[in-house]
């Protein structure tokens, strides 16, 4: 306790908070709640502090105890070469970063054999310490007292060459040296790269990187992610480098204090110091902050992407008709009803070589008669658009809303262990048609079947820190499925691992128990299930609804620690609970003052109000169906000043991708956004937004495509 105690203390004034809510958020955490569950229905104990805040908190907080264990290692290692002073405990724990403990522990950490310590065992570090004192004059006639032919110290020129190698190694493990050419790099670094000889031909992608120089500070996420990709893939030599002169001039002002034999030695000393061990190891190290923070930029837009997409307006529980398309194999039609189960499918031929136009069409007149379609779902990949055309071209004599969807994973899903288990008995084209349909009438519960980083939402995904990513990404997942609300009866349980407090087990656990039940008819069903008590009820029930179970409560998302504030709301207006339950003067009727409790006070009150006037409302927007130009097919249809209708399909730090309708998206770079400077494209596009682009150039050898935001006037 004494311990959360300090942390909170140093989280508040970190991020400038109030310290018993930081505390609060903390013991929370410690408690194995989930930041969800924190940030609905624990309002009162945070301030109300919004998922990222808790986030954040709870990211630095875990810094905060890796950074302890690490002095606590260190100190050890320090005691037990029985070199630990005073001044050093206390110099490491008052340390604030990894950076600092690793740099004062430097002098002590455990080395492999190098020459300032084959110099050490050849009795060399008195004099070393001598000429580094500088207070001595004739150094040559000092090192004479050190020769010796048993240790290999033959000659004058031995003995300095030995001595200024332990020199090196002090300057090299100097906390302020090493801190004052940090500063010079975050300064004034350069990033070069240049394209490996004879790699030419094969490194084409990196063309823009065969000779590029910029300032490291200025260089943004992606162009080094692309660098560093580069180089991973043998194509590039980069290098991070600052101004060798500069360097070494810290270094002279620092530690050559006279122009003695001994500061000329020191200065040798210095040099060798700065080429042989500062230089590479701070390049590296430099590297690999850099690397993080690009990492970390990317990683971020990946996860909003990844928001946006689970977000995407859902077209809702609809008959649907779903074709994943094809040419020469055909286009795979499967039937779904309003709950995205499987009710038929076959493959029809519309298209060359088998060309049954007629067959096609009177087949799907009569799906969509036989099963009353509501809706058309057509994947956007190979033979998308003439697809869509053909069925636009149909009569079907009812209302029928025509969709194209973008099918990224879907491959992915139909080949997984998921898709096996769900239909063991159809083949990956089937299960790619289904995933096609479903992610149209519910993309969120339909993509978490998907591993995020194969969705195709985000940049360099594949350079980039792979446990920060993943991380990123299932917070997000679980950001999305709870911000949502799960319907209990009907969830996959892929679903039900991201609700708060569940995970794969008992989320298994449920679906087996709910068979086995033909169904939970209450909340209060799920203590039933086999390995979920208490604590995780509170965690998940919540986030789960039950429509038209025995309590009408059990479909909003109120939770059911504060059912009997409901029961005293409706007691005290003479009302049953469910005639709270959409009441259209609900605000009128209820002073929200009056239930204040010990445990929900005014925020959760006004939450319970808030979700009684609209139970179950769906955070996502109205779901919207946007047509492309009819008359444009491929990339070749393309001409320079051609205005047309895009959907955004992913974001990056450089700009957003936009489907056109021709299977290739192109590309609006941040520059053609608006008119003014952009930081962040997030600031002015969202996924599956509509957007109108011109198009600025078609490279059809290289399949690039550039577009603007930035229309005339006129249009």
């Amino acid at each position: 306790m004494q311990e959360t105690a300090q942390y909170a203390s140093l989280l508040a004034k970190e991020f400038n908070l109030d310290y018993q809510h930081i505390r609060n958020v903390l013991s929370l955490l410690e408690g194995g709640a989930t930041v969800p569950f924190i940030a609905r229905y624990r309002k009162e104990m945070t301030g109300s502090m919004n998922e990222e805040i808790i986030i954040a908190l709870q990211k630095r907080y875990q810094q905060l105890i890796i950074l302890d264990k690490r002095k606590a290692a260190v100190l050890e290692s320090i005691q037990e070469q029985d070199k630990l002073t005073e001044d050093l405990r206390n110099r490491i724990q008052k340390a604030m970063t990894l950076q600092e403990v690793e740099d004062i522990y430097l002098p002590y950490k455990p080395k492999r054999r190098t020459r300032a310590l084959i110099a050490r065992e050849k009795g060399l570090e008195p004099l070393a310490a001598m000429i580094f004192s500088q207070k001595i004059t004739d150094v040559r006639k000092a090192a004479v007292n050190y020769l010796s032919e048993v240790k290999e110290v033959g000659d004058v020129e031995d003995a300095l060459t030995g001595a200024r190698d332990i020199i090196a190694e002090w300057i090299s493990e100097d906390v302020q040296a090493r801190s004052s050419l940090r500063r010079l790099y975050h300064r004034s670094a350069g990033v070069r790269s240049k394209v490996v000889k004879g790699k030419e031909g094969d490194a084409s992608v990196f063309r823009q990187y065969f000779d590029w120089q910029e300032p490291l500070s200025q260089a943004p996420s992606h162009r080094l992610l692309a660098m560093f990709r580069g180089e991973n893939e043998e194509k590039l030599r980069i290098q991070i480098a600052v101004d060798d002169d500069k360097a070494f001039e810290l270094i002279h002002r620092k530690f050559v204090r006279s122009r003695t034999q001994a500061g000329e030695q020191v200065q040798m000393a210095a040099s060798d110091a700065w080429k042989r061990l500062l230089s590479p190891s701070l390049e590296n190290e430099i590297r690999a902050e850099y690397k993080a923070k690009a990492d970390e930029v990317a990683v971020k837009i990946f996860a909003e992407n990844l928001r946006q997409l689970l977000m995407s307006p859902p077209a809702g529980q609809k008959r649907t008709l779903a074709i994943d398309p094809g040419f020469r194999t055909g286009c795979k039609v499967v039937v779904l009803d309003r709950y995205g189960t499987l009710m038929h499918n076959e493959t029809i031929f519309p298209h060359p070589p088998e060309h049954k136009v007629k067959e096609a069409v009177q087949k799907l007149k009569n799906w969509v008669e036989s099963y009353k379609i509501e809706l058309i779902a057509i994947g956007n990949g190979t033979a998308g658009r003439e697809t869509e055309d053909l069925v636009r071209t149909i009569s079907f004599g009812r209302e029928v809303t025509t969709i194209m969807v973008n099918e990224s994973g879907a491959s992915i899903y139909s080949a997984s262990k998921v898709a096996r288990d769900e239909f063991p008995d159809h083949d990956i084209t089937v299960r790619g048609a289904v995933s096609i349909g479903r992610r149209l009438m519910d993309p969120l519960a339909e993509l978490v079947k998907i591993d995020p980083k194969s969705i195709g939402v985000g940049q360099y995904q594949h350079d980039v820190d792979q446990k920060m990513l993943q991380e990123s990404l299932v917070t997000t997942v679980e950001s999305c499925v709870n911000a949502v609300g799960v319907e209990l009866n009907t969830a996959s349980e892929q679903l039900l691992s991201y609700v708060s407090g569940l995970g794969p087990q008992l989320a298994s656990n449920i679906i087996k128990h709910r068979d086995e039940i033909k169904g939970f008819s209450s909340r209060n069903e799920l203590l039933k299930v086999p390995r979920l008590g208490a604590k995780a009820f509170e965690q998940c029930a919540g986030f789960l609804r039950i429509r038209e179970g025995e309590n009408p409560l059990d479909a909003s998302a109120v939770h059911p620690e504060s059912y009997p504030i409901v029961h005293e709301m409706a007691k005290k207006n003479g009302l049953a609970p469910e005639q709270l339950i959409g009441h259209k003067d609900l605000r009128n009727l209820i002073r929200p003052d009056d239930y204040i409790t010990e445990t929900a006070g005014l925020e959760t009150i006004n939450d319970i109000i808030a979700e009684l006037e609209k139970p179950g409302r769906d955070p996502r927007k109205q779901f919207e169906n946007v047509a492309f130009a009819k008359d444009i097919r491929t990339i070749n249809d393309l001409k320079n000043g051609m205005v047309l209708n895009g959907i955004v399909t992913n974001i990056t730090a450089f700009g957003a991708f936009v489907d056109i309708g021709v299977h290739q998206d192109g590309l609006v770079h941040v520059s053609q956004m608006a008119d003014r400077f952009v930081r962040d494209p997030n600031q002015l596009v969202r996924l599956n937004q509509t957007v109108r682009v011109i198009v600025l150039e078609v490279d059809i050898e290289r399949n690039r495509i550039n577009l603007s935001m930035k229309l005339p006037k006129e249009t």
